[in-house]
């Protein structure tokens, strides 16, 4: 069975489902939660199903126990699931290609520093934008540039909110992140 181990900062909408998919599955499992958000709702989320849970202070993340903490469960893949912080390099390094994130954009647009959740959908509304979507990612030292793994696009009227934006790309999220994990996982067999 491989081991998943979720990275998230907020509510935990995509690790719940996340962790909801490989309950169901024979290929893998998710392992356990960090969270840098001693209230993150996704520690109750985790709790639902069994999977422990990890809270690590921000000065925590870029410390060597952390890693230990990691290397003990022997993850096979590490998924950053709305997690805000950039992530360290030790880990990194530690488990090249077995990191991913997913960006509610279609990157390289939108990327970088604080383009994260309602910011980017502000900034897509603004510049009338005909399309956005959701990317998942490896990741590297740099917020948002390692290699593409997944692109999927929605089409904009052009008359959205940025909120109604959210709820497109939170679709999308919820249909394409878990099984594009499991793809990733099936790759790794």
């Amino acid at each position: 069975m491989k081991k998943i181990v979720l990275f998230a900062s907020g509510s935990g909408t995509n690790a719940e489902n996340i962790i909801k998919y490989f309950v169901q599955s024979k290929l893998g499992t998710v392992a356990a939660v960090f969270t840098n958000n001693p209230n993150a709702k996704v520690i109750e989320r985790a709790k639902k199903y069994g999977v422990p849970t990890q809270i690590f202070s921000k000065e925590q993340l870029f410390e060597s126990e952390l890693l230990q903490k990691i290397n003990v469960i022997q993850p096979d893949l590490i998924v950053l699931a709305g997690f805000l912080l950039k992530f360290p390099e030790n880990i990194i390094a530690a488990y090249p290609d077995k990191i991913i994130n997913i960006h509610p954009a279609l990157l390289p647009k939108y990327g970088g520093k604080g383009m994260y959740g309602m910011h980017i959908h502000n900034a897509i509304v603004a510049n009338n934008e005909k399309e956005t979507g959701i990317t998942i990612h490896f990741v590297n030292e740099n917020y948002d540039e390692g290699n593409i793994i997944f692109q999927q696009n929605v089409v904009l009227a052009g008359d959205e909110t940025p909120e109604e934006v959210a709820a497109k790309i939170h679709e999308l999220e919820q249909k394409y992140f878990p099984t594009v994990i499991e793809g990733i996982l099936n790759q790794k067999s």
